[in-house]
């Protein structure tokens, strides 16, 4: 299929304070007035082109004046994206409505004529509440950051989140780890996972999934994908029955959601165990049940650039009391186990306590503490951040020669990051692409380069 780009997870982050003044705002809210009332809350489609690529938001023929609030900025229209790919020069930026909040807006900079310069930057996360850097400093005067060292009578903050997690997801069991790749590895061991085994695996996916299966001494069994970078359904049945597969890890990557009701219909015809990588998937449902519920076990990441932000961090949730008790095990609960609210009947631990290895992978109370606020303000966040999502891949669904995946109707998605392909697009004129856009201030991640970057890499990087 073609390359796929991904414009940040990055929705979601605030505009900087105190910007030069030379930079010109575009606020997103200010505009409305232009758009009428029943579009107040968001700036019309016009405008928002303002703020696309030239190179993926055909603007016709000749010069087009687009009037904002604070200026008039003058745009070269590209007729076809390939013309921009044939000069390294080429006429055409990449502009993110990365930075844009409810009372701020993008920054960006004519640095000559008629081209654009996005500087606002692009990795500032969103402050964390002023609930959870309270309560940061009250356990760092404390001194107790380790999840078991409490005082008599007292909750962990760890111990906290875990009940608080299950019941939003709506699982019976939650168990907090270090990072959600550890949070995979143990899923893998908690459901029977053994060195050789094949573990059925989405081919569009991070590294830290396979590298999971990689620790767990098993093998990897790539399916395929679909265009719009689910899950390939036909593959997955295909190789279900040729494979002898026992497990899939099923990655919802980059938050696209596969029908979740055929999923586990060809686990159950193949008695294949499921387990869930909602990395980005932390507050999407699949119809009306939780992303991350489908399965044996799901796991979810507060690394930064998740919906929940510790740092780093994983949740594992589950239905299974024999999977909770080893996973708190595994996670290095030494004897402790009976401290956790989200966990069994301490008989339950009875049966693993002498035989599952103490691997460390805790979550501290620092890292809960950082989660805890912005867990009871995700559902606010999720419809913020799809707001901005779906303003600009409306957008890019005009534009030709671009794709922008399809949504089906029951999947409820939190739209922190956006991705496109350009299918018709050689490597020669992708790696151009991105050298134009970063060149503009626009970190553009492209899954299909010849060597890794960054977060990026394809089947072939790897030896």
């Amino acid at each position: 299929m073609g390359y796929c780009f991904l414009i940040g997870l990055f929705i979601f982050f605030p505009a900087k304070e105190n910007e030069p003044k030379e930079n010109a705002r575009v606020p997103l809210n200010p505009v409305r007035r232009h758009v009428g009332r029943r579009t107040r809350k968001l700036a019309s489609l016009r405008q928002v082109r303002a703020l696309i690529p030239p190179a993926v938001s055909m603007l016709g023929a000749g010069q087009r004046g687009v009037k904002t609030e604070i200026q008039t900025v003058r745009l070269s229209p590209l007729r076809w994206l390939s013309e921009a790919f044939r000069s390294e020069g080429g006429a055409f930026f990449s502009y993110p409505l990365a930075d844009i909040r409810r009372k701020g807006g993008v920054r960006m900079t004519t640095t000559e004529k008629d081209r654009l310069v996005f500087t606002g930057e692009f990795t500032r996360q969103e402050a964390i509440p002023e609930a959870g850097i309270r309560r940061a400093l009250e356990l760092m005067q404390s001194g107790r950051l380790h999840r078991y060292n409490t005082a008599p009578g007292e909750e962990s903050e760890v111990a906290l989140l875990e009940k608080e997690f299950a019941a939003y997801v709506g699982t019976r069991y939650c168990a907090g780890f270090n990072s959600c790749g550890s949070t995979i590895y143990v899923a893998l061991k908690c459901v029977g996972v053994q060195p050789g085994d094949a573990v059925l695996c989405n081919a569009f996916t991070l590294a830290p999934v396979p590298g999971a299966i990689e620790n767990a001494g098993a093998r990897v069994v790539l399916v395929e994908i679909t265009a719009d970078y689910t899950i390939d359904l036909d593959d997955l049945a295909r190789k279900a029955a040729d494979s002898g597969a026992r497990f899939l890890l099923l990655s919802h990557m980059r938050g696209h959601m596969a029908d979740m009701e055929r999923i586990s219909a060809i686990c159950a015809e193949h008695n294949i165990r499921l387990i869930e990588d909602c990395a980005h998937t932390t507050g999407c449902r699949w119809g009306a049940r939780s992303i991350g519920t489908f399965g044996a076990v799901g796991c979810f990441s507060t690394q930064t650039y998740k919906h929940l932000n510790s740092g780093e961090g994983g949740l594992l949730v589950t239905d299974d009391e024999d999977v909770i008790a080893q996973a708190i095990l595994y996670s290095g609960s030494y004897m402790l186990y009976d401290r956790h609210l989200s966990r069994p009947p301490l008989e339950v631990f009875e049966r693993y306590k002498k035989r599952i290895p103490n691997f460390s992978l805790r979550m501290t109370n620092l890292q809960a503490a950082l989660i805890r606020p912005q867990l009871a303000d995700l559902p606010r966040q999720c419809r913020r951040w799809n707001e901005r999502h779906d303003l600009l891949a409306d957008a890019l669904r005009q534009a030709d020669r671009l794709y922008v995946p399809k949504r089906p109707a029951k999947e409820h998605y939190v739209g922190s990051s956006l991705q496109f392909s350009i299918p018709e697009a050689s490597a020669p004129q992708m790696e151009r692409f991105i050298a134009e856009c970063a060149r503009r201030g626009v970190e553009i991640k492209w899954f299909g380069g010849r060597e890794p970057v960054g977060f990026t890499s394809a089947y072939d990087s790897w030896e």
